[in-house]
This record gives structure tokens, sequence and C-alpha cells, in this order.
């Protein structure tokens, strides 16, 4: 399990937010070449992100750039230079604005080429942005197009532009709206991934300060089967970790509930009452996701 509580994002041309970002606690670290770089940076970003990839410490993190999209003219250099440059050093790419699976058909060709002139110890993999209304409409054909896709990541942002959502900041509340605004998007994504077989990430919470407001939406997503959230500082991988992470007494439970379903099957029960509530075979896969997922981040402290 690749874990992704927290996806922090950095900004490519910065050396110094690059070096902090290898000492995160962040599960997963991409350097981004779209949204936090200006244009006249982008060219010169893609050698500063090879570097950081290269000669930092990155511990057990995983590794991964997010390149302009696909319809811009930096993506093709993006994927090159980066691809080449970091090696074995580059664990996935993060696709921005995908709308349809031609946008990742063609990353995936590139990707394939490469590997044919440079192999690696393990392929490339892809998370893609939904960020747009198109990819909502297309997302169950995006989610199952590549075997090289691990990840949905949904982008509150640039959705509520393609939307014309009324929204103050990029991922909060939306006074005038009686619940989530955000719920209808979010379900749709978070089942197409679940049902290709992939995860499913929530994007970024603008309002730095409201730490309470980010904890509220990690609970939100979590609620939903999201597997983590961006960080787009680093004050807020704490609180992912902490949301996307079954605590002490959820998997003592859960240990204790599958243990005794074990002895029921054994004993030829096809369910058990635990505690004074029913447990079955939809109870038990519940809980297995639970340890699983404390497995991983045991194995990832470790």
């Amino acid at each position: 399990m690749r874990l992704r509580r927290s996806e922090l994002s950095t900004p490519g041309h910065s050396e110094k937010m690059i070096a902090k970002a290898a000492a995160s606690t962040a599960d997963l670290v991409f350097l981004d070449l779209e949204d936090s770089v200006a244009p006249s940076a982008k060219v010169e970003a893609r050698q500063t992100v090879v570097r950081g990839l290269r000669e930092l410490d990155w511990g057990g993190k995983t590794r991964g750039v997010r390149i302009n999209s696909a319809d811009t003219e930096w993506a093709h250099e993006d994927l090159l230079e980066v691809v080449h440059g970091a090696g074995d050093h580059l664990d996935l790419l993060i696709l921005p604005k995908v709308k349809a699976p031609r946008d990742i058909w063609w990353v995936e060709t590139l990707l394939d080429q490469l590997d044919r002139k440079q192999p690696r110890r393990a392929p490339i993999r892809l998370e893609v942005l939904i960020e747009e209304v198109e990819a909502l409409i297309n997302v169950e054909e995006i989610a199952r197009c590549s075997p090289r896709l691990e990840a949905l990541i949904f982008g509150p942002g640039d959705f509520s532009a393609s939307q014309g959502v009324k929204t103050r900041a990029i991922g909060g509340d939306t006074p005038d709206y009686p619940g989530d605004v955000w719920h209808y998007a979010r379900s749709k994504i978070v089942v197409a991934a679940r049902a290709a077989g992939l995860e499913a990430i929530d994007g970024p919470f603008a309002d730095l300060a409201d730490l309470e407001g980010y904890r509220r939406e990690c609970r939100r997503a979590s609620v939903l089967g999201f597997a983590g959230k961006w960080a787009i500082h680093p004050s807020q991988i704490a609180v992912a970790n902490e949301v996307f992470a079954p605590t002490a007494d959820e998997e003592a439970q859960a240990r204790h509930v599958m243990e005794a379903y074990q002895q029921a099957q054994e004993d030829g029960l096809g369910a058990v009452s635990v505690d004074g509530k029913m447990v079955d075979a939809a109870s038990v896969r519940i809980l297995r996701a639970t340890v699983e997922r404390a497995d991983a981040i045991r194995n990832r402290r470790g």
C-alpha cells in the first residue's frame, strides 16, 4: 500500500521549499511545475526539480512531479526532462486538467517510449486531477484507461471555475449552500476510483490560517472513502496524517473483531456477535482495510 494520507504540494522553482518538503512528514511530496511556477520560470524549474529529486534524502516518501497540462507548450519538455533527469528518483507524475482518456494516453505513450530507451527499476505511476466538468462527466472512463494510474485527485479550485461555483476560497465552505457543495463531485470521483481499484485524494484547502476548517474537510473526505488530502503548507500535514489514519483504539477493535470472526468461521458460523454487534463478511471487509492501513503506517515509520 502506497500511503497518501498527506500529499504535499511544493513549488518546483524553490530549492528552499523543496529541501523543507524532503525533511517533512508528508507521505507523498510532489514538486510542482504547473500553477505555483510562473511562466517565465517554468523551463528553469525543471532542472531545479531534477536536482532536488536526485540530491536530497527523501526517506520513505513517495516522490512525484506535477507537470503542466497536456494542452500547454511546456508539457512535452516537462515530461522528457524530468523523467530522463530524475531516473529512478521519481515515483509518479501528477497530470492536471485531464478531461478525457486521450490526455492520459498521450503521457502513457511517451513514458512507454522512455522506458524502452532508459529502463527503470519500477514504472512511473500516474495520478490525475479531476478539476474540469468534462473530467467529471468522463471520470469512470478516465479511471479505467491506463494501468499506470494509481489515484484520482479532486481539484476544487479549477473545478469551481469550470462549473461556475461561487466560492470564497479554494476547498472551503460556501455559506449560501446548505451543506457540502462538493459532495456530488467528491462522491462520483471516489466511486469511480474505487470501482477501478484506484485511490481517491481530496484536493487543496487554501485558508492556511484555518486548520480547523482543513480538519473538517479532511473528515468529510475520509468519511466518503478518500485516502488522503493535499497539503499546500507543511502546517497541514499533521492534520491529514492524523485524520486519514486509524486510531490505536480503532485498530485494536478491528483486530479483535476479525479474530472473533475467524474463530466463528472455523466453528462453521457465517456471522458472530461481538460486543453486542453482529459481524459478517461485509463487516470484516471494512475492518481489513483499517488493519492494512495501520500496518502500512507502521511500516512507513519503521
